[in-house]
C-alpha cells in the first residue's frame, strides 16, 4: 500500500506538471535546416518541456517576416536577424527587441556557382539576386557592394521562397543566392550532384562583423511575463548546450522531427553554426549577451545601410537582461 501510495504521489506531481505548463509558439527565420537542429533537437529531448514549457516551432520565412508576425501577435517568440529588429523599430516603431544574442558574428554572404566566373562583389551589375520579403541580406547588401566597387542599383533583386533559392541559383536562373555560409555543406553538395560547385562570398571580408541571428520578443511579453521569458531563454541555452557536445545525437532527433533533412547535411550546418555562436566572444561576455562596442559597431552598419538616423537610441531594440549570467 505504501507504494502504491507513492506511484499515485508521483503520478500526481507529472500530472500537475503537465497541466502547469506554458504553451509557446516559436519561429525561426528560415527553413528546418540544421541551422535549427538545436531548437527541433532540444524539442524532442525534452529540454523545453523541462523549463515547464509545451512548445511549437515552425519555420520562418526571413528576419523581416519573423519581425513582423511576431509584432502581430502570432507567436511568443522568434528568431531574426539584428538588423531586421532594429531596421523595424527604429524606422516603424514595431515593438519588437532582441532578448538574446545568438551569432556574435555576421555569416552572411552570397552563393555564386564557380561556373559563372563571379569570385567577389566587384562587378555585380546587371545580375540576378535572389531574396526573400525582409531578408537581412539586402539590408547590408548596398554598402558592401559599394566598398567592393558594385552600383547596387544596377542588380536585379528576383522575390521567391527561401526554399528555392538555392535550386534556382543551381538551374542558374539566378546569378547569386544570399545564405549564411552555414548552409554551404548541404547546398554545395546538391549542386555537385547537377555538375555544379558553389563558391561562398562571406559578407565580412568588407568588414561586417556583426551581431547577427537573435532570439526576439515583444516588449509586451518581456514585460507581462519575465518568468516565461526567462525560462524559455534558459531552455534555448540548454538546447545550444546539448547541441555544442552532442551534435550527432542532437541531428538525429532534428531528423526524426524534420525527416526531409539528411543526417549529413545536419551535422555540417549544425558544427558551422556552432562557430558563430561558441567563440572567443561568447567565452568573454556569455552567451546571449552582447559587447557594447560590437553592438554599436552593428548599429552603425545597419544604420548607414538602411539611412537610418545614426544618433537614434539603438539600445532600445535590445535587452538581454533575462538571458542568466
Amino acid at each position: 500500500m505504501a507504494r502504491l501510495k507513492i506511484a499515485a504521489a508521483v503520478w500526481l506531481l507529472g500530472v500537475s506538471a503537465a497541466v502547469a505548463q506554458d504553451k509557446v509558439r516559436f519561429q525561426t527565420d528560415w527553413i528546418p535546416s540544421g541551422e535549427h537542429a538545436m531548437y527541433y533537437g532540444g524539442w524532442q529531448k525534452g529540454i523545453f518541456a523541462s523549463e515547464g514549457i509545451d512548445i511549437t516551432i515552425t519555420r520562418g520565412y526571413g528576419s523581416g517576416d519573423t519581425v513582423t508576425k511576431l509584432a502581430a501577435g502570432a507567436f511568443e517568440f522568434g528568431v531574426a536577424d539584428m538588423a531586421a529588429v532594429m531596421t523595424a523599430r527604429a524606422r516603424q516603431g514595431v515593438p519588437v527587441k532582441t532578448i538574446a544574442v545568438v551569432y556574435t558574428q555576421s555569416p552572411h554572404s552570397l552563393f555564386v556557382l564557380k561556373s559563372s566566373g563571379i569570385t567577389n562583389f566587384k562587378g555585380l551589375e546587371g545580375k540576378k539576386i535572389g531574396i526573400t520579403p525582409g531578408n537581412s541580406h539586402k539590408f547590408y547588401f548596398p554598402k558592401v557592394a559599394e566598398r567592393a566597387g558594385t552600383d547596387p542599383s544596377k542588380i536585379t533583386w528576383v522575390n521567391m521562397d527561401g526554399a528555392a533559392m538555392a535550386a534556382q541559383l543551381i538551374a542558374k536562373n539566378l546569378d547569386a543566392a544570399p545564405f549564411y555560409s552555414i548552409h554551404y555543406y548541404y547546398q554545395n553538395k546538391a549542386a555537385k550532384a547537377a555538375g555544379e560547385e558553389i563558391v561562398v562570398l562571406p559578407f565580412v571580408e568588407v568588414g561586417f562583423k556583426i551581431f547577427a541571428a537573435t532570439i526576439i520578443a515583444t516588449d509586451k511579453t518581456i514585460a507581462e511575463k519575465p518568468d516565461l521569458t526567462r525560462r524559455f531563454l534558459r531552455a534555448i541555452k540548454k538546447t545550444f548546450e546539448f547541441a555544442r557536445d552532442n551534435p550527432e545525437e542532437t541531428c538525429k532527433l532534428h531528423v526524426a522531427k524534420v525527416p526531409e533533412v539528411a543526417l549529413d547535411d545536419c551535422i555540417g550546418s549544425l558544427r558551422a553554426t556552432l562557430s558563430f555562436v561558441y567563440n572567443d566572444h561568447s567565452q568573454q561576455y556569455g552567451w546571449g549577451k552582447e559587447s557594447p562596442e560590437r553592438l554599436e559597431f552593428t548599429w552603425k552598419a545597419i544604420a548607414d545601410a538602411q539611412e537610418l538616423d545614426p544618433k537614434w537610441d539603438y539600445k532600445q531594440a535590445i535587452d538581454t537582461s533575462l538571458v542568466e549570467k
